[in-house]
């Protein structure tokens, strides 16, 4: 997947990667390229460049311990790259063979998405059938100690590496926990991390349920598979046909551009827009359409042998604050091409392309260079997918959406210049209590409220809303 860098034109290629243990399942286009040098002829800030001069002379000559150049170069690379938005970063030799990792669905550790929050590590979601999950691991969770070791100070990258590690060995998380006055302290055993990208199901006689919980290479291709099967059995009984599909994307913090793009051609019609980025650069302005050749990596197409019922029975998709990047690109087409309505809550707002330029054969940065936008020209930036139905956790609110992290609490996220004060949601709908007893629902069980009037929704009875807040400026 990555291309390497052509000597005659200078040309650094993007790596069609994702990076599953950083916020909200860091999406990166495997379309977009960048030329090393476009802006070299630019006039160097020669002032500037003096002080970083004076500032790297008095650390190497007066600094408590002598310090390496590679250190202080490469942390002043580092500063540049976090200083500019939550997402783009330098990567290291071992972050960016990480970075391979997420696709193949598999790697070890505890099994959550984490991001920084005020110098802490913060647990965006617990990866469903996981260590972290079963331990009690919750999304909003400070994770304020790994062992013996402070967090906070620490950077994601080396926080990440603290938890990772071999199976079957022990890791101490001492949380932070909104609602409870002492540290709760989790021991957790280390395991094989295998993400179960698409989940099917029969919810009752007639209604199909997907959940997908990771967009990774072999999610289109697993989708089709599902599908055919529920269809199948379906169509061995004629008394009891299939009158709908609940699609899941709850907790699903995203992945490969390419699977989203699959996804939703799995449900609407041929050479349909599907998503489009705009960036600074020619080659970051491109349109996805449903055609194979924006969904295919190699191989046959993986939707060749869908049934075309896929793209003809009702679709009711489910979101939620913890729904970012390729979900919001799915729920924000479908939406967009009316091929099926939203229910839920506001999704989280990631709608920035990340692009992967190496450095050396071990070494890259990760670098926002373009934001998504949806078919109807919708910027997902900080503001994220407003569903058509919003519905909470429970009747009486959400469990743990009202404690996420969302795009727009993130310092240095990139505005959302399309639409100023578009739709960070954090303001609870009067009436509502908080359900700070409740344990979190179990997607797809009988006591998932949200799928329940999904069903409603998809069988013409009434759906049982919440009153959805105004929506709020993003926070700069």
């Amino acid at each position: 997947m990555n291309q390497p860098m052509s000597p005659k034109t200078s040309r650094w290629k993007i790596a069609g990667w994702v990076s599953t243990g950083l916020i909200s399942g860091l999406l990166i286009s495997t379309g977009l390229s960048a030329l090393a040098q476009r802006e070299s002829r630019l006039a160097l800030p020669i002032d500037e460049l003096r002080q970083f001069a004076e500032v790297y002379g008095a650390i190497k000559g007066n600094y408590v311990e002598p310090v390496e150049d590679k250190k202080l170069i490469t942390e002043a690379i580092s500063g540049m790259l976090t200083g500019l938005d939550p997402h783009s970063a330098y990567l290291d030799a071992e972050a960016f063979k990480e970075l391979q990792v997420g696709t193949q669905g598999e790697f070890g550790g505890l099994g959550i998405e984490v991001g920084m929050e005020d110098g802490f590590v913060k647990v965006v979601s617990p990866i469903e059938d996981t260590p972290a999950a079963r331990a009690g691991v919750m999304a909003g969770d400070l994770i304020i100690k790994i062992d013996d070791k402070a967090t906070k100070g620490m950077t994601l990258q080396d926080a990440v590496k603290l938890m990772r590690g071999k199976p079957k060995t022990k890791i101490e998380l001492t949380i932070s926990r909104k609602g409870t006055t002492q540290p709760v302290v989790l021991t957790i055993v280390r395991d094989v991390i295998r993400v179960q990208s698409v989940k099917a199901s029969w919810l009752e006689p007639g209604y199909a349920f997907i959940r997908i919980t990771q967009f990774q290479e072999h999610t289109v291709a697993s989708l089709t598979t599902n599908l055919n099967k529920l269809l199948e059995q379906a169509s061995k009984d004629k008394s009891k046909p299939v009158k709908g599909i609940v699609l899941d994307l709850r907790n699903d913090p995203g992945g490969l551009l390419h699977a989203a793009v699959g996804v939703t051609a799995a449900f609407v019609k041929e050479g349909l827009p599907v998503v489009s980025t705009d960036g600074r650069q020619d080659d970051a302005k491109r349109v996805y359409k449903a055609l194979p050749e924006d969904y295919i990596r190699g191989g046959s197409d993986p939707l060749a042998g869908l049934s075309p019922k896929a793209r003809q029975l009702p679709l009711v998709v489910l979101v939620n604050a913890g729904s970012a990047s390729a979900s919001e690109i799915v729920a924000g087409a479908l939406q967009d091409h009316g091929r099926a309505k939203v229910l839920g809550t506001q999704t989280f707002g990631k709608g920035s392309v990340q692009t992967i330029l190496p450095l050396t054969s071990s070494t890259a940065i990760k670098l926002t260079t373009a934001r998504y936008f949806t078919p109807k020209g919708r910027s997902i930036q900080a503001t994220g997918i407003r569903p058509d139905y919003w519905v909470e956790e429970t009747p009486d609110g959400d469990v743990s959406d009202r404690f996420r992290l969302r795009e727009a609490d993130l310092n240095r996220h990139l505005e959302n210049k399309a639409e100023q004060g578009g739709g960070h949601q954090e303001q609870r709908a009067a009436g509502q209590p908080p359900a700070a007893d409740r344990k979190p629902i179990a997607f797809g069980s009988k006591e998932d409220y949200q799928l329940s009037q999904a069903i409603a929704l998809l069988q013409g009875k009434p759906v049982k809303t919440s009153p959805a807040p105004e929506p709020t400026a993003a926070k700069k």
